[in-house]
């Protein structure tokens, strides 16, 4: 059983404040989950209003269908957030 594993590193330079962040994070979260079937949380950067670190997960039957799910996801949110610069992300696959 393949766990997929995915860093995403974005900074919000429009961003002013913590609320801003918690607003972009929230609708990343909702978009994200209303299309995909993934779990996302804010896993770094909490007291920085302009940096947004999320970790996303997949559990799948492939190691092929994880990883490209979790690169659909990328992509979605890079297209989705034109407010957010995508810093870097990376992808690990787990076999559990």
């Amino acid at each position: 059983m393949p766990v997929g594993y995915c860093r995403l590193e974005m900074r919000l330079p429009e961003n002013g404040s913590l609320k801003g962040k918690r607003s972009v994070m929230r609708s990343v979260t909702q978009r994200v989950n209303s299309k995909y079937n993934v779990s996302l949380a804010e896993i770094d950067d909490q007291d920085s209003w302009q940096r947004l670190t999320i970790g996303i997960s997949c559990v799948s039957n492939s190691a092929t269908q994880c990883r490209e799910q979790l690169e659909k996801v990328v992509d979605f949110v890079t297209e989705t957030r034109l407010d957010a610069e995508l810093l870097a992300h990376s992808i690990e696959i787990i076999d559990a």
